[in-house]
């Protein structure tokens, strides 16, 4: 029997309509910038002096020169306006898609949803987001913290390929301002923004061909969620970076990319030196070149545009594809490798040969970045 040939037909992103470069904190939070070192950010990213094996030295000597930046080397951020929500984003991102294919919702079977973080405490966005879409199928929500996106992608191309459903939308939101204390430097690392892609049946020989997704039980407590009161008597809940966190990151890193970008590539029945350009998720500036030093790879195979975004979470898979792609990094039957770590949650890779995908409307231009005339394609 021959297994149908599934992965990405068309993909887009949206961000919100503010950018909030590094200068907004100088200017408004000058206190805060002159204390960083005292702060969450650099408890959390810290090199580890007492590292014992070469996989921690890759990690904390990628770190050490980011040290005395007290951004820790992000340039701008998106974040939501007071109008703009995760749903709103969503919307955005989906419509773009589905426009891209030449679809209407109508011909959309399955919808999967990761919002990261819905304005509602409960349920996710799934429901909301089909209603706005005026979609009748099935709508499901799904989390995996920052690796959500693949674990969509394997869920959709799994449905897709036993013929249960036919094409597959997957949308994905991060909404990390409205749940970051201001007064906390962990907001200079946190932005917004969203991304969609729709799943279907390729031309023979494309889309997803190997997969490996391992739990990352081993970061329990990195992060954590905590509840509080504003001034109005409001509920709040802000992300906290918990107690020995850069210890984590320091110890399973490496350990996770080696063990998924190996196990992809090799259930794909490839090698390392097959892949054309690798997609990495880049929540700190010097992510990709842990990534790269970790697989022993060239930097130019791969995208870095954190100092564009700062963490974007979940949707920095599909936005670094779908910015690989625009720019021409990423070409029809091009080998390409996906790989994301989250926290609580799994680390995963996905190796994948590109189809003829279409791209959703381009987002806003940078601004400090453009004004430098710099493109952030590599690091």
């Amino acid at each position: 029997m021959m297994v149908k040939s599934v992965g990405i037909r068309a993909i887009a992103v949206k961000f919100p309509s503010i950018i909030r470069t590094n200068d907004y904190y100088r200017k408004h939070y000058p206190q805060l910038v002159a204390q960083a070192e005292q702060k969450t950010l650099a408890r959390l990213f810290v090199p580890d002096n007492a590292s014992t094996t070469a996989d921690d030295d890759i990690w904390s000597q990628e770190v050490a020169p980011y040290m005395s930046d007290p951004f820790r080397g992000t340039v701008e951020r998106r974040v939501l306006a007071p109008e703009e929500t995760s749903l709103s984003l969503e919307y955005g991102a989906a419509v773009d898609a589905l426009e891209a294919a030449n679809l209407s919702p109508d011909d959309i079977d399955l919808m999967l949803v990761t919002s990261l973080f819905p304005e509602q405490v409960t349920p996710g966005n799934a429901a909301f987001l089909a209603g706005k879409l005026g979609l009748v199928g099935a709508a499901w929500n799904i989390e995996s913290t920052c690796t959500s996106a693949l674990v969509s992608l394997q869920t959709a191309c799994s449905l897709v390929r036993t013929g249960e459903y036919r094409n597959v939308l997957v949308v994905v939101s991060t909404t990390y301002s409205r749940y970051t204390d201001e007064n906390d430097t962990l907001a200079f690392l946190s932005g917004d923004g969203a991304g969609a892609f729709i799943v279907g049946e390729l031309k023979p020989n494309q889309g997803i061909m190997g997969t490996k997704i391992a739990n990352t039980s081993a970061t329990c407590g990195a992060f954590y969620n905590e509840f509080t009161t504003d001034e109005q008597g409001n509920v709040k809940m802000f992300i906290r970076g918990g107690k020995g966190a850069s210890k984590m990151f320091n110890e399973t890193t490496v350990r996770f990319i080696r063990l998924c970008c190996h196990g992809a590539i090799a259930d794909a029945g490839l090698t390392l030196d097959d892949i054309d350009f690798f997609v990495f998720n880049t929540p700190s500036a010097w992510y990709s070149q842990v990534c790269t030093r970790a697989l022993g790879i060239k930097p130019e195979r791969t995208i870095n545009l954190n100092p564009l975004y700062a963490n974007i979470g979940p949707t920095f898979p599909i936005a670094n594809l779908y910015h690989a792609a625009q720019a021409g990094k990423i070409k029809e039957n091009d080998l390409v490798l996906v790989y994301t770590m989250g926290s609580s949650s799994n680390a995963g890779a996905s190796v994948m040969r590109w189809g003829d995908v279409a791209l959703g409307a381009a987002p806003a231009p940078s601004v400090s970045l453009q004004q430098e005339n710099k493109i952030l394609i590599t690091h």
